[in-house]
Formats: C-alpha cells, structure tokens, sequence
C-alpha cells in the first residue's frame, strides 16, 4: 500500500510528487476543514462548562465536506499516514483537525519550511508527534477571535445602527492606530517657519544651527528604511518668524565667513537582516507597489514551486548550509565582499512562528531561466527576497562622513558630506542616500559668500499610514502576527473602514464613527497596548507556561463579560450623545409597533442608500422592497409574523417562560417549514423572547441558534 502525505495547498502536489516519487500519494486539504459551529449562545460554536471550554467544530463548507470525504478514502487505501501542513501554529492547528477528522491514531507530523528534495526527505525521515501546546493556542486564538466578533458586533456595534458589520480583536486596534493618527490630522494646526542656509563659492551650502553644541556629533549614516522613507535629519534649524529670518539673513551677508572646524571619520553601515513577513511586505510594498495582500499571494506561489522557504515567519535566522552557499558564491563572483564574520542579526523578542527568514532555496538558479518561468510580479518578488538574503551575508559598506562648522559674526553654519568609499552590501540592496561630498577645507579658511536666503515652508501634518508603514506599526506596537497582518488589512478595506487615498490608508467616516464608539464602549479592546497583551498570552501557551482553557476562561470572566455589561449600560448615553451631534432625520413613516415616526438609519449596504428605524421601540426596522414599492419589515420577522399555528401543543417548554412550545408552520423557499415557538402570543413580543425559537433540521431534530439543541437543553431560568 502507498504512504500518504497530506498538506494543505494544492499548489504544493506537483512538486512534492516529483520529490517523493512512486510509493507515495499527496492530498490536500485545501486549507482550513473545519471551524467553530455557528450554534449555541451567540452562535459561538463552544460554551465554558466549569473549567473547561466545550468546542463543536463542524466542516468548513460544502467543499472541505467533499475532501474530507477524499481524504478518508485516500487513508483506508494508505499504509502510512504523514501530515505535512504548514511549519506555524495555524498549520499545528489545521493537522490537528486532519487527524481528529479521519481518526488517526498517533498521527506523525513532519514539517519542512522549503519544498527541496533535501529538506522534505529530512522531514520525511524525521516525523514528530503533533504539538500540543500549538494546537492550544490555535484553539485559543480561534475562541478568543469568536468570542469578542460575534458578542462584540452583536451587543455593540450592531446596536450602533451607523451601518458597520462587526469588529475583531485585531482588526479594532489596527483601525483605532488608523483613526488616532486621522485625528491627529484633522487637528493638526500647522505653522509657518522658515529654513535659512548659505552658498559658497567653493561648492557647498551651509544651514543655520541655533545651539551647536545640540550637533555637536556627527549624526548616523543616512539611509532609507524598510519603506523607502529617508531617515536623513532635517536641513536648517526653525526659524519661527520673517523678521528673524531677515535678520539672520543680513548678518550672513555684512560679516565675513570661515571655517571654524572640520571633521572627518570612517563609518560602518551593517547589511539589513534577511526578510521577514513584516519587512517583505513592506519593501514590496514601497518598490513593488503590492499590498500586504498581493505580496503574500505571491509569495505563496514561490514557495509552492520550491523557490523560497515558507513566507510566514518573524525570524531573521539562516541555516548555516544556506549561509556556507552564499559565502562560496560571494568567494567566486564577489571576493571583495565576504566578511570574515557575517554579521548577526537579531530576531525580535516575541519572534516564535518559524525558524529561518525568508530565502531563496538555491541561491545559484539562473535569472534568465526564472524570468521565463515566473509571471512578472513573480520574478520581481524574487529577486528583493535573494538580493536581500545575499546582501545581509556581505561586508558593511564602508562611508567617510564629513562635517564642516562655518561661522559669520555671531551665527554658525553646518555642512555635512558622505560619500561611500566600499559598496559592500550596497551591490546587492541599496539603503543608502546619495553621495554628498564636501570640499577639502581647513581651519580658519576665508569662504566666499555667494548667497544667503531664508526659504518660507510650513510644517506639515504627521502623514497617513500607507500599507507597508501600517504593517511595520503593527510589528512594532505587537498586534497580530505575521498571518494576520494582510488579512487584517484587507478586512479593513472590505467593510468600508477605510480606504486607500494618493496610496495612503484613510479611515472612512463609518470606520471614524465606529472607532469613536469602541473607544467610549470598549476602550481597553481597542487599546494596542492591551492587544498585545492577549498575543503575548497566545505565545505563551503555545510554549507550554499557561493553559489556555484555563486563561480564556478567566479572560472572559475577568475583563470581557463585565466590559460587555458596561458597554450596555453606556450605549444609551452614547446614542443620546450621538443623535445629539448629529440630528436624526424623522420620516413621516409610522413605527408598526409603537407608531411614532421612524427615523433613516444610512446604511451603504443597501441600494436605497438607508433604511427606518423607531427610536422607542428598540427592535423596530423597516427595509424598502423594490417588488412591492413600500417599507415592509425584515424577512425573518415577517416569516415568523406569518407562521401558522397549527394548533399542537409540544412537551418541550420554552426555555425563557416555561410555557409549551407550539409548533407552528410557515413557507420558505416554496417549501413549508416547520418551527418551535412560545404558546403565549403576548409573551413572544417581548425581547427576550425573540431568540426563543426552534427551526427543524435535517438531522430531524430541533434547533435554535441560541439555545442550541433541543433534546440536549438544559433548564433555564428567565434570568440566564
């Protein structure tokens, strides 16, 4: 009988079949099989039951049904059964649901992070049981990402009625960085100052400095960051009115110039580390012009066709064979360049997900070779990941920085030159700014002054994040992980949080508005800091310190649950606040209900632009429907409005009042349905009653999203 290798990505199959070779069979799951059901209180798909978190995970769709069903019949047919998911805690977590799914007994792991013969093989040879303490974290991370989006947007944002979908662990933080940085330029008052320099005849220009002993130190060498952004200092010290400015250029032009000092040193630029997801993201982003998005797409395709090691990873480490390839490249094509120690580079602290960098698998595959095999933004994404990994193998560049004091009567003026006298690394990434050399000058020497002028500018507001500056902040404020932070900004963008303007991220008014209101309702969620806090406690379980069963439990005990209650208690206030600053617009509609006059709620979300909404009665909509031309309310209620009693009384009591329930009829789809609800009619008006209901299943039982099964309901109270 074959072994069988299942993994994640079809994208992989091809040429992990041509590694393997006869013998074997790879499957893929597809991705995810399963997830948390939509079922139980809040649709939460699991419930604490004293210390322990009782989850029902169910299959993902129609289709990961389908290759779960593959996959069983693949596994009667193997001999041997390896799964080989991605090396990171989200593919721990999707093994895990692959060998609970087909029953497998002991399931042996292997992990590799390039699709090379040499690596799969050793992965292959070297199997390891499944890890348990990832796969909690990953059960934690899922739980804890369910539990504040389904309660969050259900008991705060969808009460809100501005129009948004929901709101997530990260996704809020990421936008309330966004929003902060919005109202720091919505308030920005900006100010006129002016920049004051001096040309002289013997070829450079000098800027005026206030205090010189405050630049008394060469700076650091100037480059460009991640993004692109120069890190080079300002050019003239503020001058912060006209008439200063005059004067100090009169000054420059009435007394004579010298040179009051020189100075010059030999420094040493250290090459960047190799990439991570962060840093990928954000030189694709500012070279490639890619999103978080499209970068990762991309990289996934190199991966799946062996051409570099796995794309999701906060480790800027090489493997010591890589490290030896690249030194004997650099012996053979490079001399020059080879270091007699390469430099060291330093992971972050939280740094866990894998443990290598992104890298070329083979750093002697031929680029014209590449370029008619790969698409464009292939080969363009190639060639940043293997210039970068050469370049952070290689000597330091090697710069004569240079620095000129100047003096006219009281004022002095300040030149500096850098010029790079060794490429280095340079060759392979450029980071650095342009030369700018200074002229040989000596102490005391006489300059001639050829102008002097005083440039009005004005200063600027801080500027919008772009995407790749958003990751990098995201990085550096401990939000996410280096799976989250595309996917969190693609979410943003899809709900109409924000969206891209002149390349930059602006939050939208309805990402603006919802932020104002988390901020209010739920601070500490929206709070980075507190973020960071709940991943740093993800890391933790998935090194084995906490249990997360037992952190999620008091998490929730703890801050969330009575977060939410205070949250309700403040909505009514915010609400009031809310239609105070912004009137609401009365219709001439009557509510059904209460018949006051509705108010429009805007809503993008639908082709009418709004819809209605009674401002007593809490649970009164109205949406307009285009077949009858007139406000009709929601579908489910008027479902529900229209059911039919069929006059039948059940023995299975209403889990709110304890009354029987009553099996009512109604028609859906063409066919008719059969449902559970409260005999008392006065009774099923009032809002706690409203979830109270019991659909028929295909199973043959009865079911309600909130309370669950109905055969396995527990006694409750009105008051649960």
């Amino acid at each position: 009988m074959p072994n069988l290798l299942l993994i994640e990505s079809p994208g992989k199959i091809a040429k992990l079949k041509q590694i393997l070779g006869n013998g074997w069979i790879v499957k893929a799951s597809m991705g995810h099989v399963r997830e948390l059901a939509d079922e139980g209180e809040d649709a939460l798909g699991f419930q604490f039951t004293g210390t322990t978190v009782q989850c029902r995970y169910v299959p993902r769709d129609a289709k990961a049904k389908k290759v779960l069903t593959d996959l069983r019949q693949a596994v009667k047919q193997a001999d041997r059964v390896l799964i080989g998911c991605d090396e990171d805690r989200e593919g721990e977590v999707i093994s895990w649901h692959l060998a609970q799914e087909l029953r497998l007994k002991n399931p042996q792991r292997v992990v590799y992070h390039e699709i090379t013969p040499q690596a799969v093989r050793q992965a292959i040879a070297h199997p390891r049981p499944l890890d348990d303490n990832l796969i909690a974290a990953g059960r934690a991370r899922d739980c804890l990402d369910k539990l504040v989006g389904y309660k969050g947007s259900k008991y705060v944002v969808w009460k809100l009625n501005i129009g948004a979908k929901s709101m997530g662990r990260v996704q809020s933080a990421t936008l309330h960085l966004l929003c902060q940085r919005e109202r720091e330029i919505q308030a920005f008052q900006p100010h006129d100052f002016w920049s004051v320099w001096v040309d002289y005849a013997e070829g450079f220009r000098a800027f005026y400095r206030v205090k010189l002993n405050a630049t008394a130190q060469a700076g650091g060498v100037e480059t460009a960051d991640d993004t692109g952004e120069s890190t080079a200092a300002p050019e003239s010290d503020q001058v912060l009115s006209q008439a200063e400015a005059d004067r100090l250029v009169a000054i420059a032009q009435t007394h004579p110039h010298q040179v009051v000092s020189t100075e010059g040193k030999i420094a040493h630029q250290s090459p960047p580390p190799p990439f991570t997801t962060s840093t990928l993201q954000q030189v694709a982003g500012a070279k490639l012009r890619f999103s978080p998005d499209k970068t990762m797409q991309v990289a996934q395709s190199l991966y799946e066709k062996g051409l570099i090691t796995y794309m999701r990873t906060d480790s800027v480490s090489l493997s010591p064979e890589f490290c030896q390839t690249v030194r004997q490249w650099l012996e053979a094509r490079d001399p020059d360049n080879v270091p007699k120690r390469a430099t060291q580079h330093r992971s972050r602290k939280e740094a866990q997900e894998a443990h290598e960098a992104i890298r070329p698998t083979d750093v002697h595959r031929p680029s014209t070779q590449l370029r008619t095999e790969l698409s464009g933004d292939e080969f363009d994404l190639y060639v940043l990941i293997w210039k970068r990994a050469v370049a952070s193998q290689c000597n330091s560049a090697r710069l004569r920085k240079t620095r000129v004091i100047t003096r006219s009567g009281p004022l002095y003026w300040e030149a500096r030159g850098q010029v790079v006298e060794f490429p280095g690394y340079t060759r392979y990434w450029q980071n650095l700014q342009a030369d700018a050399q200074l002229p040989l000058l000596t102490p005391e020497q006489a300059l001639t002054l050829e102008r002097s002028q005083a440039d009005k500018k004005q200063t600027q507001p801080p500027p919008r994040y772009s995407e790749p500056k958003l990751v990098q902040l995201m990085e550096r404020k401990g939000i996410g992980r280096p799976s989250t932070y595309a996917p969190t900004i693609k979410t943003l963008k899809q709900r109409d949080y924000v969206h891209l303007h002149q390349g930059k991220l602006q939050p939208t008014k309805l990402g603006l508005s919802l932020d104002a209101a988390l901020e209010k309702l739920l601070t500490k969620l929206v709070d980075p800091v507190f973020t960071a806090e709940m991943e740093q406690a993800l890391d933790r379980i998935a090194q084995g310190e906490i249990g997360w069963e037992e952190w999620l439990l008091n998490w929730n005990q703890g801050y969330f649950m009575p977060a939410l209650d205070q949250a309700q208690k403040l909505m009514m206030q915010h609400m009031a606040d809310s239609t105070h600053s912004q009137p609401v617009a009365l219709t001439d509609v009557p509510c059904p209900q209460c018949q006051h006059e509705m108010a429009r709620i805007p809503s993008r979300k639908l082709t009418k632009g709004f819809f209605l909404k009674c401002q007593q009665c809490d649970d009164s909509v109205l949406f307009w429907s285009e077949q009858t031309q007139q406000w009709e309310q929601p579908r489910r209620k008027a479902v529900s409005d229209s059911a039919g009693s069929s006059g039948k009384l059940t023995s299975y009591p209403c889990p709110v009042c304890r009354q029987p329930l009553e099996e009512y009829t109604y028609q859906k789809d063409g066919q008719q349905k059969v449902m559970l609800r409260c005999r008392d009619r006065t009774k099923r008006q009032e809002s706690k009653h409203k979830d109270a209901v019991y659909f028929y299943t295909a199973k043959g039982s009865f079911w309600s999203p909130k309370f669950g099964d109905l055969n396995t309901t527990p006694e409750r109270s009105a008051t649960d």
